[in-house]
């Protein structure tokens, strides 16, 4: 096993896989942390785990698996680039903060990856569930059909103030966002297929019609004053999805 990283992760990664007899080596460039852990007893050496000469003194042809405990995504696509190049049957487990780059990541040979915020998610989920007085196994499975489903469920949130609007990344992140129809919308009367919001790169996850009795209207239904069409997306395409809703402003065809 090689862990790629020996910060805070990878040494909890490590203390587990010694729990468990596992041999491993650890990468960092960090000096000063190899030099100390080094001295400690730490099977862990200083390299740069981008460049093939160190994974293969690292014993990148024999290991069994290589994990990035780094929240670093170009760094982890550089690894990935060689360890295709070079080890190509060698799985690598990528951590990632968020699910931002997750397909990507598996499209350069990522076996798995793992986003932190929504393994946080999972956890505190998890305890809730429990401490409410649902069965042990009940949320084991429920925990374990949230990671084989990928995550489809944890796919964007509604963003707020407090979310940090100004940095690159948030801006380029896929999030929910409610649009009400209102009183002389475009929308009104019309049904959704019409609204030819796929054009924008959005998806629509629900519509919603407050103190409906029946069944929430479907994506042919007309569309009434007070309905709530709940959306998934990118700023820019939100944006010009919700003018296409109130305004009639439609995608070029």
């Amino acid at each position: 096993m090689i862990i790629c990283g020996y910060g805070r992760s990878g040494q909890y990664l490590g203390r587990f896989l010694k729990e468990e007899n596992i041999p491993f080596i650890a990468l960092d460039i960090d000096p000063a942390r190899v030099l100390e852990a080094a001295a400690a007893g730490e099977n862990v050496m200083y390299g740069d785990a981008g460049r093939r000469v160190v994974l293969e003194a690292a014993g990148g042809a024999r290991a069994k698996a290589l994990i990035i405990s780094y929240a670093d995504n170009p760094a982890a696509m550089k690894i990935l680039h060689v360890v295709q190049e070079t080890y190509p049957q060698l799985p690598v487990i990528v951590r990632t903060v968020d699910d931002s780059n997750m397909e990507a990541l598996r499209e350069a040979g990522a076996a798995e990856v793992v986003p932190e915020l929504l393994e946080g998610s999972l956890m505190l989920a998890s305890h809730a569930l429990m401490l409410l007085g649902v069965p042990l196994h009940r949320v084991v499975k429920r925990i374990r059909l949230f990671r084989e489903e990928r995550y489809k469920l944890f796919k964007g949130y509604f963003h707020g103030i407090s979310d940090a609007e100004s940095l690159d990344l948030e801006k380029q992140q896929v999030r929910l966002h409610s649009v009400i129809i209102s009183a002389g919308a475009f929308a009104v009367g019309r049904r959704l297929t019409e609204m030819q919001l796929e054009s924008f790169a959005v998806e629509v996850k629900s519509i919603r019609r407050p103190n409906s009795s029946g069944s929430e209207p479907s994506d042919q239904t007309p569309l009434a004053e007070g309905d709530v069409i709940v959306l998934l997306g990118q700023p820019t395409g939100l944006i010009n999805a919700q003018n296409a809703i109130l305004i009639g402003r439609v995608a070029n065809k």
